[in-house]
């Protein structure tokens, strides 16, 4: 039987215990086997990861753009040579079988090497100016400390989409995990100190949410919060920031409507819906809803000929709903400032 793993936090380029030194179990759902103890964190490492990613920003926000784009590119080379033990690893930990673990695994690559593209394309504006002999012009500046807080359900792609456009843009980042998944969180943030990227840039702080990640949202040194999550938390931290002014960008669920015209091709438009609906055995907001009606623009009938599921019953419905995007886009880690102002 392989040996228990032991997880800490990641705070100003060590690894190191919770203040409190409690743990917590962190177990494979296929068997019950204690696949780590990790560190169960307080407010206090909380604060220590903060006031790491302060110090460290004022020399990583003036670290040249493509040389931080060389770091990520790195870590995403190492992430590739280790993509099948990485998506091993997910399997064990969270359960998600093994081919939507290497693409989960994929997706943090896909992303890391796009974002590390980033690193020479940030690019500003040059507008006329009102007045004789005057020019203006505008660059992209860091917003400064982003909280990064992300779900279990994909545990490495999805920290890869708030962290790699944050750190490209010169931010630095607390990067809380959701408690089911802190291994693959870790293996991440391994890969990135691997990579060379400097201490304090990235700050790991592993427990439970609650009041650990209400401490974290509601810091006067956080700039900005990366949320993907439930409504009701999403909803929460919502409520924190605006009272607090911070910016905030928020993912959460959704029942997320399928329209299908009449000239669509019925065995793909079911394929989609199928993988739609079930994938990841549905847990995740991008699912289409299986209860309701469908949103359809040709007649059913072909669908129910085709469908996978008995004739006897109706097929799932898309229940028409609002749908939200991914907050991949640069501009929600970046303020664009005029020359005169900085």
């Amino acid at each position: 039987m392989a040996s228990t793993l032991q997880l800490r936090n990641f705070i100003d380029g060590r690894w190191v215990e919770a203040s409190t030194g409690s743990t917590f179990e962190n177990i494979d759902p296929a068997t019950g086997e204690v696949i780590a103890n990790v560190a169960k964190s307080a407010t206090a490492d909380v604060d220590r990861a903060i006031e790491a990613a302060r110090r460290a920003l004022d020399t990583w926000r003036l670290y040249p753009a493509p040389k931080r784009g060389e770091i990520l590119y790195r870590a995403g080379e190492i992430t590739l040579r280790r993509k099948d033990e990485l998506a091993r690893e997910m399997t064990r930990e969270m359960g998600k079988v093994l081919a939507e673990s290497r693409g989960d695994v994929q997706e943090g690559i896909d992303m890391t090497y796009y974002i590390a593209g980033e690193g020479r394309r940030q690019f500003g504006d040059v507008v006329p100016a009102e007045l004789p002999n005057k020019w203006a012009m505008s660059m992209r500046h860091p917003v400064g400390v982003v909280a990064a807080i992300t779900p279990w359900n994909f545990p490495f792609a999805i920290p890869t989409w708030k962290i790699m456009p944050a750190l490209i843009l010169g931010n630095t980042v607390v990067f809380k995990p959701a408690s089911y998944t802190p291994l693959l969180a870790v293996r991440l943030v391994e890969i990135l100190e691997e990579a060379g990227l400097p201490k304090g840039v990235l700050n790991l702080v592993l427990g439970p949410g609650g009041d650990l990640g209400d401490h974290l949202v509601s810091h006067p040194g956080v700039d900005l919060i990366s949320f993907t999550g439930s409504s009701d938390t999403g909803s929460h931290i919502s409520e924190i920031a605006g009272r607090l002014l911070k910016r905030v960008s928020c993912e959460l669920g959704g029942k997320n409507a399928i329209v299908v015209l009449d000239d669509a091709d019925v065995d793909l438009s079911l394929d989609g819906i199928v993988w739609s609906a079930f994938g990841t055995s549905g847990q995740r907001c991008t699912a289409a809803p299986t209860s309701g009606r469908w949103c359809l623009r040709r007649s059913s009938s072909a669908f129910i000929r085709s469908s996978p599921w008995p004739r006897r019953r109706e097929p799932p419905s898309l229940r028409a709903a609002g749908s939200r995007r991914k907050a991949r886009s640069r501009r929600a880690f970046s303020t664009s400032r005029p020359c005169s102002s900085t």
